[in-house]
């Protein structure tokens, strides 16, 4: 009977331990986090088409609720109407998106703006879609800035409405081609703006691409994509931070991060392999689809204010 006890005290104490072990690898404390990032400074969290979870995507609306929430940016894409309106619209169509059949430039901006957004789960909603000019009245002030995607057709209007608003130091403006194309281009407008070139790290001559920009500007940041993780600009990526250009990685979906993703820091729960992976190689930005989330598990790490 003893040795039985004995036998049950050990395997309890066994199964005990495994779990904490367990349990600790999954959800690392605040302590175990600060050593595994090693940062010192804080991330910046930039919400996917604002809080698309809470209004629809791309509305006014979800890039006021991210605001409001604290994010640092807010990414919107850009798409212009039959009579030359920039405004917000990500897919090429706004079929998926709102109540209306085929694209924006189909419609003068008095016909879209008769249109209903919809909401996640495809129902209509009061959210009409916004024009630039009003995401930017809106967001002017508040200490966010506003990505542009989608913009690169578009850096003439948008760089005129920017101005226009006095929003111009909050735009920043991408482009996923490399220097000499863009300064072709636009010539000296890059000089006038906030600038950062996107780079996809599984194509050949990436890291060209990115030292041709850091010798001829200073881009605010780089935005990196990749499929797979071996890349050895993302394992040493201090040639563009000693620079003072910022590096930007994505969250989403796992294309853009070689799985590092959302969905595997809040679904199952594993943030080492996921947004800790993402700061431990550099991010500076973080851009995300439950911005909610990460700015909880940054500030409680000490990584955002």
């Amino acid at each position: 009977m003893q040795n039985k006890t004995f036998t049950f005290t050990v395997t309890a104490v066994t199964i005990l331990l495994a779990q904490t072990m367990a349990f600790a690898q999954k959800a690392p404390g605040k302590n175990q986090v600060k050593t595994y990032t090693n940062k010192k400074e804080t991330i910046m969290v930039a919400a996917h088409r604002g809080d698309w979870r809470n209004a629809p995507e791309n509305s006014l609306r979800a890039f006021q609720y991210a605001a409001a929430m604290g994010c640092d940016i807010i990414e919107l894409d850009l798409k212009k109407t039959k009579d030359g309106t920039i405004v917000i619209m990500h897919d090429a169509t706004i079929n998926r998106t709102t109540n209306g059949k085929g694209k924006p430039s189909d419609y003068t901006l008095q016909e879209i703006k008769a249109l209903r957004l919809k909401n996640g789960l495809g129902r209509i909603t009061n959210n009409q879609i916004p024009t630039l000019k009003e995401v930017m009245i809106a967001l002017k002030g508040n200490n966010v800035k506003v990505n542009l995607d989608k913009s690169y057709d578009y850096y003439h209007e948008a760089y005129a409405i920017l101005k226009e608003t006095g929003t111009l130091k909050q735009g920043i403006f991408k482009a996923d081609v490399p220097y000499a194309t863009v300064k072709e281009k636009y010539g000296t407008l890059i000089d006038s703006i906030i600038f950062m070139p996107i780079v996809d790290l599984d194509k050949p001559g990436a890291k060209l691409i990115i030292t041709d920009y850091l010798k001829n500007m200073k881009p605010y940041g780089f935005e990196l994509i990749f499929t797979k993780d071996t890349s050895a600009i993302i394992n040493n990526n201090k040639f563009i931070t000693q620079t003072g250009s910022k590096i930007w990685l994505n969250s989403l979906w796992p294309s853009l991060n070689a799985g590092h993703d959302d969905d595997l820091a809040v679904e199952e729960n594993n943030k080492k392999d996921s947004w800790d992976w993402l700061i431990v190689h550099g991010a500076a930005i973080i851009q995300t689809d439950r911005p909610k989330l990460m700015l909880e598990y940054l500030k409680q790490n000490g990584l955002h204010q």
